[in-house]
């Protein structure tokens, strides 16, 4: 069994196992998985967070996710629940939200987790 058959997106060690996947696996994941450290700067974004919002993982990394990647994010129900585990250090959070910037209005789960090492933090997003 290998580690993409462990990664289920709202199981509470995601973090534990994306902390020893390599780039490429998690490309493969069949989620959105975006790392940004606590200034919200892109470190990580992969290919199924490119399909679901049309946006080229490459033109995406060393932006600021809410201010530059998606705006529709930057409101106290996203951007003020990921400032909020930033300062407590301490992020693990699930709700439903809507992305709808520059894209067709997009329905989405969203788990919000501290990544494991280097004070960076997790955004996953699974269509709806």
């Amino acid at each position: 069994m290998g580690d993409m058959d462990l990664v289920g997106f709202n199981k509470a060690d995601i973090d534990n196992v994306l902390n020893r996947m390599a780039e490429k696996d998690i490309d493969k994941l069949a989620f959105g998985a975006i790392e940004l450290d606590g200034t919200g700067k892109v470190l990580r974004y992969n290919a199924a967070e490119g399909a679901i919002t049309g946006r080229s993982p490459a033109a995406v990394i060393g932006k600021n996710f809410f201010r530059d990647v998606a705006p529709c994010t930057s409101k106290p129900s996203f951007k003020g629940v990921f400032d909020a585990g930033v300062r407590d250090n301490n992020l693990n959070t699930m709700f439903e939200y809507v992305f709808d910037y520059q894209m067709k209005p997009t329905k989405v789960k969203v788990h919000m987790k501290k990544a494991l090492s280097g004070g960076n933090f997790w955004i996953f997003v699974k269509r709806i």
